[in-house]
């Protein structure tokens, strides 16, 4: 089993208590050094031996960087044809072997019509149709909750792509399909979209189940809450069962594992050789500020409330993201698409998480290489299904279509 060190340079800034706090937890050398035994989780397309079901192909809409397409492809069901309207997410599954049987487009949905897909829907003739997209989130994202409900209105927000994705599948009746989101699509303040989901689906004959998912529940190296809706032309019950927890959680149920080590995932990326040209040292006004939090800490260690010396922040001042750092033992916070400047998770040596880094705590395939700028990368990344998850949500699916 690798090893993996922390100098203890990456925790010198620490103030006295925090510091011998957070060592507890650590096997530490003779030179105070942090070692780690690590497996690495991680796996290769290479490595990807999938098991068709019978008959069962699938549609990807909003196919972004691929996560919710390779889940599905993982689930045993071939994705016919993806779509896009961002050029660089589409260049990015060009190039993965991956997809090498796979029609990829680029174009709007707006554009198109259910008559588009005809050609091959004709050609590959599946027994069952199933569709999986996740309509773009920003109109149904925590950032609204900030707008007055006579400001803010959803289901016209023209960014607001669950009408397109709807008249479509009214177009090419699949057997089932996929529509994912974020948590807070759920929020009350999101109800009218909500109710333009389920009235479509009662509308075009779909039974529905929505499932609240978070992806460290279910062996996902990353705390990242989203909504499925997984709708069936049949009857449809569905649920998939956590098989992750806390320690409380585990020591009341056996079958439950212990929530994934981010280092498990991403401890072999920490190497230059990963790194490219990005720029990962961040630079700027709380430089010093961000060597001086803990593991697995934010912003609200360096403040009254947490004890610390000489306070610099005040706490419920700033967002939870602000200087928020990884802790090797646990998993990620949720990876975003844009992140502000002193937003994480951060790297605990103090550093921004590589485009591999990020890849792996999405589950994205270690060998996955992502087209585009280094900003283009990351919001690829951020907005994707984590692939692994997916998997399970397109399981669920096919056994009630």
């Amino acid at each position: 089993m690798p090893i993996y060190k922390i100098n203890r340079e990456y925790y010198a800034n620490l103030c006295p208590h925090q510091r011998e706090e957070m060592l507890e937890q650590f096997d530490v050398d003779k030179d105070g050094n942090i070692v780690i035994p690590y497996e690495h989780k991680g796996y290769t397309c290479n490595d990807l031996h999938t098991e068709a079901l019978n008959g069962v192909k699938a549609v990807s809409m909003f196919s972004g960087a691929g996560g919710l397409d390779i889940g599905t492809q993982l689930a045993g069901v071939p994705v016919l044809t993806s779509l896009d309207i961002f050029e660089d997410s589409v260049k990015t599954i060009r190039q993965n072997n991956f997809f090498k049987n796979t029609m990829h487009e680029c174009g709007d949905i707006t554009k198109i019509d259910g008559a588009h897909y005809s050609e091959v829907l004709k050609r590959e003739n599946p027994d069952k149709l199933i569709v999986v997209g996740g309509p773009p989130c920003q109109p149904f994202s925590k950032a609204g909750y900030w707008v007055t409900n006579e400001k803010r209105n959803s289901s016209e927000d023209p960014r607001n792509m669950i009408k397109p994705y709807f008249k479509i599948i009214s177009e090419i009746k699949p057997n089932g399909f996929v529509l994912e989101n974020v948590e807070s699509i759920l929020h009350p303040s999101n109800h009218e979209a909500v109710e333009t989901i389920y009235e479509n689906m009662d509308k075009l004959g779909y039974k529905c189940s929505t499932l609240k998912i978070n992806a460290a529940e279910y062996g996902i190296p990353q705390k990242r809450k989203r909504v499925f809706f997984l709708a069936s032309k049949k009857n449809i019950n569905a649920n998939i069962e956590k098989t992750h927890g806390n320690e409380k959680e585990c020591a009341e149920n056996p079958k439950l594992k212990p929530y994934e080590r981010v280092i498990d995932w991403i401890g072999k990326f920490d190497d230059p050789i990963y790194f490219g040209d990005e720029k990962l040292t961040p630079e700027g006004k709380w430089k010093q500020e961000l060597t001086s939090v803990p593991f697995g800490k934010n912003y609200i260690a360096l403040t009254e409330k947490a004890g610390y010396p000489n306070p610099v922040f005040v706490a419920g001042k700033r967002y939870w993201l602000s200087l928020l750092k990884l802790h090797p033992f646990l998993p990620s916070w949720t990876v975003i698409a844009s992140p502000g400047h002193w937003e994480g998770p951060f790297h605990w040596k103090s550093r921004r998480l590589s485009i591999r880094e990020l890849a792996a705590i999405q589950t994205f395939p270690d060998d996955y290489q992502f087209y585009g700028s280094v900003y283009s990368q990351h919001k690829q990344i951020g907005n994707a299904v984590p692939p692994l998850l997916g998997k399970m949500v397109v399981e669920e699916l096919c056994k009630w279509i």
